[in-house]
C-alpha cells in the first residue's frame, strides 16, 4: 500500500537530459551535475551517476531523521556524527535493482542508545520508508 502524504511540506524539481550520458538540473539552480555511467558498468566514469546522487540523498536525509529522532528523545547527536553510504547496481529478473548500506558512526554514544536512534530513524527517515520492502536495505552502527 503506497504512502499517501498528509500535507505536501516541498516539492524538489530537476529536469534530465541524456539519462546515464546526460545532466540534471534543478529548477532553483542548486543542483547541476553532469552524469555519466562509472567505468564498472561500461561508461567513462567522468561524471556522477545515480547511484552516488541516491547514496548522498539517502544519507543525508537518513542524517537528519537521526537528529530529529534524537531531539525527541533528548539525546546530543556528536559533532562528528557520519553516515558512509554504499548504493549497489545489478541485474535482476526484470531489468536491474539496487541495494543499499548505510553505516553511521555516532563516536562517544552508547552502542545501545545509538543502535535505538538508528532504528527510530529508519522508521521515520522518508528514504527508509520509500524502500522498505522494495529493496535490500542494511542499517549498521559502526
Amino acid at each position: 500500500m503506497p504512502t499517501i502524504l498528509d500535507k505536501v511540506v516541498y516539492t524538489a524539481r530537476a529536469h534530465t537530459t541524456g539519462g546515464r550520458e546526460g545532466s540534471s538540473r534543478s529548477d532553483d539552480g542548486m543542483l547541476d551535475v553532469k552524469l555519466s555511467p562509472p567505468k564498472a558498468m561500461g561508461g567513462s566514469g567522468a561524471a556522477t551517476n545515480p547511484e552516488q546522487l541516491f547514496a548522498a540523498g539517502y544519507s543525508a536525509c537518513f542524517m537528519g531523521a537521526l537528529k530529529h529522532v534524537a531531539g525527541m528523545k533528548k539525546v546530543a547527536v556528536p559533532a562528528d556524527a557520519a553516515i558512509d553510504a554504499e548504493v549497489d547496481i545489478g541485474p535482476i529478473p526484470a531489468g536491474f535493482g539496487i541495494a543499499a548500506r548505510l553505516n553511521v558512526s555516532l563516536p562517544g554514544l552508547d552502542r545501545a542508545v545509538a543502535q535505538d536512534l538508528v532504528d527510530t530513524a529508519h522508521q521515520v527517515c522518508p528514504y527508509s520508508n520509500a524502500t522498505r520492502g522494495n529493496i535490500e536495505v542494511t542499517i549498521t552502527v559502526i
